[in-house]
């Protein structure tokens, strides 16, 4: 019967099914076989029932003259025992069907017998294609799951049911996991059916499931306080891996070496139970015993440990907590240390320390203080701190400590006058202390710093007052020089405008414009060279700022010194504030000028540097990085190695009277070390100095900053709008007013802030943007926008000056959003016109 139903389903032809069983182009091998199965059975029965028939009844024989009526009723019957059996079959169908799992059903030649839908979903399968390369395609990826695929393959082959889990991974995708099955059919020779299901859910249970018990067993064992268990006859049952370190051993020396817990306790109970941890026993027991370790260390513990009884009433097993107090006692050591420490640091400390409560009283102080005051402990403490200030300075000083003591910034300390026998500066330094009266309440901790033996040293600054008083009045001139260059430039423009190239006038009014931009230029260096300013870093080529310097550094070393500068390849950015190194530069050729009295040769080489390991150059230690070198190499009759350890210290010279501030070498230190940057000096006498630069090397986007956005050509600048100019230099002013008008601006002229204020009480509604000098005679330029924003706090105000921006900065009160530096152009103007009022800002 196998055999039949076997060659019958191999044989089979193939055909389609249209009631949803096999696929498209299957071989109906699924229901149909199991149909064929079940008329044979049903065939054999009705063949069987008719020889017992025959047997019990001889008789029969003779009806067999009617065997035609009974074999077309068997037909019939048959037929209808098909129709049964095909119905039947697409049940089972239809169950496997509807399957969470993918069921595959192939013959002996590999052809497709059955195959549901959840099958196709997870492999992919198509018509046509081999069903097991639709799996092996699947693990394409990963060549371990795809060699143990091909030998699940090869054991089914053999006759093998077999199963396996693989993981199907895809680039970009999270991996899925299969487990599939091979299961050869008994009696249909190569027949196999395959079993595919998505395990993804699982797998990633069972990994969430095995984490978490891991991070359990991993907290408990690797807690910071011990745990242990011991029966009642005291042997280890449980210890967790910290309390087993903590006595030098591993757990499984104490559960498996059959140690008892009195053997760890460093004086066990002497009349106890083995489970006992101190005397007296009991259920709970809680308190300090001292442990000894494997190894022989001892240390202090605290305990608590419960006692579980069975439920036979019996004592069970014992629950432990250990807690080892060795930090504790160490911290506790440490802090009566650090205490002893402290006072040592108050009470000795070369500076005056002050503890002052809530209420202004001085609560405690060190011997440095009482020595300022020249008194004793007793006379001062209790007393209130403003009682220890002059009078003329006691309101400043009481005015400063209840701002600081309320939560404000402390800012910048105070020079203040003591009370005592002799004339006493000191700067004062506040800070905020909590804990100092009584409940906690806030107080401050003050520090004097004694001034009086600096004050001394003011005689050394007479020298660097020159400079200061140079730089003012550079300052100064650059201003008057900026409006004559505005004036000059502007006007140069405006001629322009109506002498286009090809004029006979064209190239002298460019010379002259040319001309006004090298003054301008020239002008900037000045301040560049003089004045103190924030650092306002920017990325730049260092190439870049020495080829902007040539012609001054020529100038400033004379036609006797000859000037050469070596640039590497590929020099590498630095972010600096281009000002600052511009004043490095010239201090460093300065100085080489010096000392090349009689002549020489000044070189400038730039190069990138790289420092491989930390290096200690006299007391600084320059870390391992890329750097940007610019090495100043003269000539010059050298430094006297005496020297070479003082050199930037403020005021120290070798120059004679008149011929120097001290302060340019500590100057440039200063500036690069603020920068990030190192200063080395090599320098033999009567063989020259080399100053040797490190700059950090700018690691972002290899570009320099170009500063502010140049002018494009052709870019068209006419507006439209009032505006109210106010500037004090009339030529200045003329050359504005016509410049704007000339861009289709309504220009309201005044020539100091009285004027502008009156024409803007009249005419202010209709004014769009105020353009202001900064410094007027009677009301300046931030007066004039502090008055007119408390009328329009929506004008936008522009500040013109010859001035660099940052002194505006020293003005309070005034958010200076938009600066138009002197010397401007006409193109220059009426962009930043145009741009503030487009923005709206």
């Amino acid at each position: 019967m196998d055999d039949t139903t076997s060659s019958f389903a191999d044989s089979a032809p193939a055909g389609r099914r249209t009631d949803g069983v096999a696929g498209v182009g299957e071989r109906p091998g699924g229901a149909v076989a199991t149909g064929v199965l079940a008329v044979l059975l049903l065939a054999g029965l009705v063949a069987a029932g008719a020889g017992v028939v025959l047997d019990r009844d001889p008789v029969a024989w003779a009806g067999l003259t009617t065997a035609g009526v009974g074999a077309l009723a068997l037909a019939l019957r048959m037929v209808r025992a098909r129709r049964r059996v095909a119905r039947v079959g697409s049940l089972l169908g239809s169950a496997l069907e509807g399957l969470p799992s993918g069921q595959l059903v192939c013959d002996g030649a590999g052809h497709v017998v059955f195959v549901n839908s959840t099958f196709r979903s997870l492999t992919g399968w198509s018509e046509g294609e081999p069903p097991l390369r639709a799996l092996e395609r699947q693990f394409a990826d990963d060549p371990d799951s795809a060699d143990a695929f091909r030998r699940l393959c090869e054991r089914v082959k053999g006759g093998y049911s077999g199963s396996i889990e693989l993981a199907v991974r895809q680039q970009g995708r999270a991996a899925e996991w299969r487990r599939i099955q091979g299961q050869p059919i008994d009696g249909h020779a190569g027949a196999v059916m395959w079993r595919v299901e998505d395990i993804t859910a699982r797998r990633e249970l069972e990994q969430v499931t095995r984490r978490e018990q891991t991070q359990l067993v991993d907290f408990m064992d690797h807690a910071p306080i011990g745990f242990f268990s011991v029966d009642q006859d005291g042997h280890f049952q449980f210890v967790n891996a910290t309390l087993a370190k903590w006595l030098g051993c591993a757990p499984e020396d104490l559960v498996e070496g059959g140690r008892r817990l009195h053997d760890v306790l460093a004086h066990p109970p002497a009349v106890s139970a083995p489970y006992d941890l101190l005397e007296g026993g009991g259920l709970e027991q809680r308190g300090e015993i001292a442990m000894d370790g494997l190894q022989g260390r001892r240390f202090q513990a605290y305990v608590a440990q419960s006692v579980v009884r069975g439920e036979d009433g019996r004592i069970s097993h014992t629950r432990s907590v250990v807690r080892d107090l060795t930090p504790e006692r160490e911290w506790q050591e440490a802090l009566r240390l650090s205490e002893q420490r402290f006072q040592r640091f108050f009470e000795d400390a070369p500076i005056g320390i002050a503890l002052v409560d809530e209420v202004g009283r001085l609560a405690e102080c060190n011997q440095a203080f009482l020595a300022l005051i020249g008194s004793e402990a007793g006379n001062v403490l209790g007393r209130g701190m403003a009682d220890l200030i002059v009078p003329a300075e006691r309101a400043m000083v009481t005015e400063r400590l209840t701002a600081v003591q309320g939560g404000a910034d402390p800012a910048a300390p105070l020079e203040v006058r003591l009370t005592g026998g002799r004339e006493l500066v000191a700067q004062l330094y506040a800070r905020r202390l909590g804990g100092v009266g009584p409940e906690g309440a806030a107080g401050l901790i003050l520090h004097f710093i004694d001034m009086t033996e600096r004050k001394g040293l003011e005689a050394q600054f007479a020298q660097s007052q020159k400079m200061q008083a140079v730089g003012q009045l550079a300052g100064g001139v650059a201003h008057d020089f900026n409006n004559l260059l505005t004036a000059m430039i502007g006007f140069c423009d405006l001629l322009l405008l109506r002498h286009k190239p090809g004029d006979q006038s064209f190239s002298d009014i460019m010379q002259i414009k040319q001309n006004a931009n090298r003054a301008a230029n020239l002008v900037r260096q000045l301040l560049a060279f003089s004045r103190q300013q924030t650092l306002q870093p920017r990325i730049l080529s260092v190439t870049d700022v020495l080829a902007e310097l040539g012609n001054l550094m020529r100038r400033l070393i004379g036609e006797n010194i000859e000037l050469k500068m070596l640039h590497g390849r590929d020099i590498g950015y630095v972010k600096v504030d281009q000002n600052q190194l511009e004043q490095v530069i010239i201090n460093l050729v300065v100085n080489a000028r010096d000392a090349m009295a009689g002549g020489g040769r000044l070189t400038i080489v730039t190069s990138n540097h790289v420092v491989e390991q930390a290096q200690r150059r006299e007391h600084e230690t320059i870390p391992s990085g890329e750097y940007v070198s610019i090495e100043v190499i003269d000539t010059g009759c050298g430094i006297p190695k005496e020297n070479l350890q003082r050199i930037f210290e403020p005021f120290f010279t070798t120059k004679g009277v008149g011929s120097g501030t001290g302060l340019g070498l500590s100057t440039v230190y200063g500036i690069v070390r603020q920068t990030g940057g190192f200063v080395l000096v090599e320098s033999e006498k009567g063989e020259g100095t080399t100053f040797t630069i490190l700059l950090p090397r700018h690691k972002g986007e290899a570009r320099p900053d170009q500063g502010e956005p140049r002018e494009r050509r052709g870019s068209d600048l006419t507006g439209s709008g009032t505006i109210m100019l106010v500037e004090d230099e009339d030529a200045v002013r003329v050359f504005s007013a016509r410049a704007l008008r000339n861009k289709g601006y309504q220009v309201l002229e005044a020539k100091n802030g009285e004027a502008a204020l009156q024409q803007i009480n009249t005419d202010g509604n209709r004014i769009d943007l105020l353009i202001t000098d900064v410094v007027m005679p009677q009301m300046d330029g931030p007066t004039l926008a502090r008055h007119v924003r408390q009328m329009r706090p929506d004008m936008r105000v522009i500040f013109i000056s010859g001035y660099a921006e940052d002194r505006l900065g020293e003005i309070d009160g005034v958010e200076v959003a938009h600066f138009l530096p002197k010397p401007f152009s006409l193109k220059q103007l009426a962009s930043k016109v145009k741009e503030v009022i487009r923005d709206g800002k």
